[in-house]
């Protein structure tokens, strides 16, 4: 059974502000011999972190979505009200992306593995959703609705995010899809008035 080496301080700054770069910038155009530059550091200091670029910018992205994972459950942790939960858990997803430039999404969608990383992300992101839809039906502060089918069509909503379909029809950011999406949630979702 092999352990898996925790990083240093040193790497998780590292990891920390290559995650700064790439948000800004992108991480396509960057070379190595760049980013050691860049964070006035060796090559072999980035190899420590990851033994490719390739290899690099998947950490970073992975680095990125685990951060935000961990941000939206402590945003939510606390919360009752599934309606809360909801539109907390949404409208983070929305401010975390919001963080990302044009050209970290780009570069994204046009990278496969860090594609994989965000749609692994995506489809842990419908699955929660639909737990808030379960509870909040369960709770009666939705109304009975088919939770699994609004969930997986909000996970298909996700998918067009995060493929970039949606924001390339609708000419909105990732960032707005996601608050779109929550309106259309929590709008959908409210108890008819009798």
């Amino acid at each position: 059974m092999t352990s898996r080496r925790q990083p240093t301080a040193r790497q998780r700054a590292l990891l920390s502000e290559l995650e700064a770069v790439f948000l800004a910038e992108g991480f396509s155009q960057f070379t190595l011999d760049d980013l050691a530059a860049r964070l006035h550091c060796s090559k072999s200091t980035l190899y420590a972190l990851a033994p490719s670029k390739e290899q690099l910018a998947v950490k970073v992205v992975t680095h990125f979505f685990k951060g935000a994972a961990e941000l939206l459950e402590e945003r939510i942790d606390g919360i009752d009200d599934a309606r809360k939960i909801l539109g907390e858990y949404l409208a983070g997803i929305s401010e975390y992306l919001n963080r990302a430039s044009a050209a970290f999404m780009t570069d994204i969608a046009e990278f496969a593995p860090a594609r994989d990383a965000y749609q692994l992300n995506s489809r842990v992101a419908a699955g929660r959703i639909r737990s808030f839809i379960d509870r909040g039906v369960t709770d009666g502060v939705f109304r009975e609705v088919h939770a699994r089918l609004i969930a997986e069509m909000a996970g298909l909503i996700i998918e067009g995010i995060q493929t970039g379909v949606i924001g390339q029809r609708a000419g909105v950011t990732d960032a707005e899809a996601f608050t779109a999406l929550s309106e259309v949630l929590l709008g959908g979702l409210e108890p008819k008035m009798s």
